[in-house]
């Protein structure tokens, strides 16, 4: 094992009296642990009224994890992505994806999504490990108190007041990936934090972190075949398909390839590409950090100001694989607090930089040296060529394939990186590569208390406690031409409005066993009808140490800026926004992509296999066609009903937490393929459709029509033992149910039936020696997405770490390391391979 050869890092972290472990963990979690989340008000985590894990910072520094944003990983019902080291993306219950808009992600109360994704950029906005005084997952629907889209879940990440945590920490984390990697050596990882908080006096105190993060991403190789059959009338399979479309291949998608009628035979036919780390840069430099200043006119009134900011140079993962350059994002805040009043402001802007699109960078290198009809023009000849001169069928396409690309830029050339440079700042996908997007988020909120403070006498009479709030939220665009447009008003940005109010009532019966809730919210979105998300539920807690839950609640999910306006040239293929001002005539006058590749392949099967001709297989199979029967964006709704449990056991050192929900989802948001023919003369149609250059493609924004069914549950166990031993472990189980009627269009599931987690500690085994290992296991699943679909197989992860402690120098050393077994694997179809991470830390104050 290569542990010892790693760098030896430094971690200033908090006073020794934070680190110190408790007699009991469970207990004292278990009994004094509050949380805001659920409720939106402190309330005991035992009796939440939904599901809520928490990770607070004892629990980050026992983690093997090498950050808080990874050890979420490992709480009950968080299914983790890993599109890049510097991006990675939580999902609960199901439905997950690379940009996932229906998991929110709040620090201190703040939404940090990209505006124009709709979604955050992972860790980009996030606290440093140095500021987390504690992180919230709420999985499931919470859309009733926060709207904001939260369908699947909502990550709540709370930072360190510097009124309470003054001084200075800083933290180096330094490791080594890539181990054992066919073609690429190990790589060093590094992560620095400083973190500096002052008071300057009872009323003043400001704090500063800064994170810079190094290294060299995790690589996505995978070579699978997503269009094997293509040519399966010839027999031509595998390597010998000249039609092939590799997973991490970009540039031989269905844009980029015909079919070819060859010698009186049809052969579909993709231009070579290039594989993804020929056109991207793999190296990972992410800068980000934050500044607050807080002011208290009075103990209980603070007024703070926040100033957050990210520089990011990493991949990214949506539809398309991006290499983020100089990518900003800026976020301002104020917030105003009370014991019954909170109100935020803030502004989040976005610059996508230097950015480009891996898929169009490689596609438009090799148009830029040989258009498409000269390079299946040069094919053809040297095909029939070779045939004529005796070479059997696959040496023929071979040849012809090297034939035509002759001249072909060659990776890590002059000429390759003066085309790359060139590519990645032209604004157009279907001749360059640049993603060149400007976006702002204005939001507002505030929340009251009223029965704590002014209608205290209403409380007191009938028991009844009110929480009120109100938000205002718009998204603004520039129009760059190409990722976004305005079709109504050219030299003008893009606005999109949103509103909403919520009101709680919370009242206990029965010497408080019984409390019981109820919520209503209507938000308004400025292109749809007002629309109501209620919550009802019952905590029943019969003694101190067992309580059981019910709730129900129904949310809505409107469009991302992203959904809603996209006008995005790609490949050939146009992604629409699904807003009627976006989309107009092109849904009533496309036909489903399927229906065409079906009828293509057919009038192929009919050619090579039947010896019809062309315009005899036309007619034969014209009746394949189908007309696109989906039409423009609603809002999405779910409907969630969780029982739940939480309850100490065997003397308070047994904790167990369990749930069950049941999910219906209407109005889906997905996007269809759908083509249009250029020309509109309807004995034609068939013919337009049958030929690749006689059609527009799109891809277009819309919603399912059927009603969507899932289910799960999960149990997380926590056993305390003298000596502070702490035993683990949580599996969560979901289970796509059914559909209503089945019309191909519902959201990919992208969610395996069991990921469990089984993990032992002991944060103080004697003479200031700590250690922690925990194993994950993740079933195997299917992967559905527009860029890739296949399975991905089964996960076994073994991660540990050991730390030591000098109490009187406050000094902390910690060896660690993820995948321990360094056993490769990914996350999604598409995704980059996951190996080995060892880290070495030290830690002092």
């Amino acid at each position: 094992m290569l542990l010892p050869l790693l760098t030896v890092g430094l971690t200033l972290t908090a006073p020794a009296d934070t680190i110190r472990p408790k007699a009991d963990s469970v207990r004292q979690l278990s009994l004094q642990e509050v949380v805001v989340s659920a409720s939106r008000v402190a309330e005991s985590v035992l009796r939440s009224p939904v599901s809520i894990e928490v990770l607070d910072f004892q629990k980050i520094g026992q983690s093997a994890q090498p950050s808080f944003f990874d050890a979420i990983e490992n709480l009950k019902g968080v299914q983790l992505l890993t599109p890049s080291m510097g991006f990675k993306v939580y999902n609960a219950r199901g439905f997950a994806n690379t940009t996932n808009v229906r998991f929110v992600q709040l620090v201190d109360g703040m939404d940090n999504q990209a505006p124009h994704i709709g979604a955050p950029i992972a860790g980009a906005l996030a606290p440093s490990d140095l500021d987390i005084q504690r992180v919230e997952i709420m999985p499931g629907t919470a859309s009733a108190l926060y709207g904001l889209n939260a369908l699947n879940g909502l990550a709540n990440i709370l930072t360190r007041s510097p009124f309470e945590s003054a001084g200075f920490s800083a933290s180096q984390r330094t490791g080594l990936n890539h181990i054992g990697e066919a073609g690429i050596r190990p790589q060093v990882a590094s992560e620095t934090a400083l973190r500096y908080a002052q008071v300057f006096n009872p009323r003043l105190a400001f704090k500063v972190n800064l994170v810079y993060q190094t290294g060299y991403d995790w690589l996505a190789r995978n070579l699978g075949d997503l269009n094997p059959n293509a040519n399966t009338s010839l027999g031509l399979l595998g390597i010998t398909n000249p039609g092939r479309d590799a997973i991490n291949v970009y540039g031989d998608e269905s844009p980029n390839r015909r079919a070819l009628t060859l010698n009186g035979q049809r052969y579909v036919v993709s231009r070579t590409g290039y594989a993804e780390e020929q056109v991207t840069d793999y190296r990972l430099r992410n800068l980000r950090g934050d500044l607050a200043l807080h002011y208290r006119f009075t103990p209980n009134l603070e007024l703070a100001y926040l100033y957050r900011a990210a520089t990011l140079d990493n991949v990214y993962q949506r539809t398309n694989r991006f290499r983020l350059d100089n990518y900003r994002l800026d976020q301002h805040g104020l917030t105003l607090t009370t014991p019954s009043i909170a109100v935020k402001a803030y502004r989040t802007s976005e610059n996508t930089g230097d950015s480009y699109n891996l898929r169009s960078m490689a596609e438009n290198i090799d148009r830029s040296f040989k258009s498409d009809n000269a390079w299946f023009a040069d094919f053809s000849t040297q095909f029939r060529n070779s045939v004529a001169g005796g070479a059997p069928i696959p040496a023929a396409l071979t040849a012809a394939q090297q034939f035509a690309d002759r001249g072909r830029p060659q990776p890590g050339t002059p000429a390759f990186k003066d085309l790359v440079t060139k590519l990645r700042d032209i604004n157009n996908w279907d001749v360059g590569a640049a993603l060149r997007v400007r976006s702002w988020l204005y939001h507002v909120d505030g929340q009251v208390e009223p029965t704590r403070v002014l209608w205290r006498s209403l409380r007191e009479k009938t028991g009844l406690n009110l929480l009120l709030g109100v938000n205002y939220r718009q998204y603004q665009v520039y129009p760059d031409g190409n990722y976004f447009i305005n079709p109504v008003e050219a030299d003008r940005y893009l606005t999109y409005r949103q509103f909403g109010s919520f009101v709680q009532a919370t009242r206990t019966f029965w010497q408080d066993k019984l409390k019981l809730s109820a919520t209503l919210r209507v938000d308004k979105n400025q292109y749809f009808a007002a629309r109501l998300n209620p919550r009802v539920s019952v905590v029943f807690s019969p003694t101190e140490t067992h309580h059981w839950r019910l709730s129900y609640q129904n949310g809505y999910r409107f469009p991302s800026l992203f959904e809603a306006f996209s006008n995005v040239n790609s490949g050939g293929v146009k992604r629409v926004g699904g807003l009627p001002v976006m989309s107009q005539g092109i849904f009533e006058n496309s036909y489903f992509r399927t229906a065409v590749d079906a009828f293509q392949n057919a009038i192929n099967t009919d050619v090579n296999v039947n010896r019809l001709t062309t315009e005899q297989a036309i007619q034969k199979n014209k009746g394949l066609l189908k007309k696109n029967t989906y039409t423009y964006l609603k809002p999405e709704q779910v409907n969630s009903l969780e029982l739940g449990y939480k309850g100490l056991w065997l003397r308070k050192k047994l904790y167990i937490d369990a749930d069950f929900y049941y999910n219906s989802y209407r109005n889906f948001m997905a996007q269809v393929e759908a083509n249009i023919p250029k020309r509109n003369t309807p004995d034609s149609i068939a013919y337009y459709l049958a030929d690749r250059s006689q059609q527009d493609r799109y891809r277009l924004w819309t919603n399912s029509k059927t009603t969507v069914y899932n289910y799960g549950t999960s149990i997380g166990l926590r056993y305390s033992v003298a000596g502070n031993w702490v035993v683990m472990g949580n599996a969560s189980y979901a289970r796509l149910d059914r559909t209503e009627s089945g019309d191909g269009l519902e959201e990919a599931f992208n969610t395996p039936r069991w990921i469990t987690n089984v993990g032992v500690s002991n944060a103080s085994l004697g003479n200031g020696i700590g250690f922690s290992v925990n194993y994950k296991y993740q079933s195997a699943f299917l992967w559905q997405s527009s860029l890739a679909t296949g399975m991905v197989p089964a996960i076994h992860n073994l991660d540990a770490q050991v730390n030591y402690r000098v109490t009187p120098l406050r000094l902390t050393v910690k060896l660690g390391g993820t995948n321990l077994l360094n056993r490769p694997y990914y996350t999604f179809v598409a995704g980059p391979t996951v190996g080995g991470f060892y880290y070495l830390s030290l830690a002092f104050e």
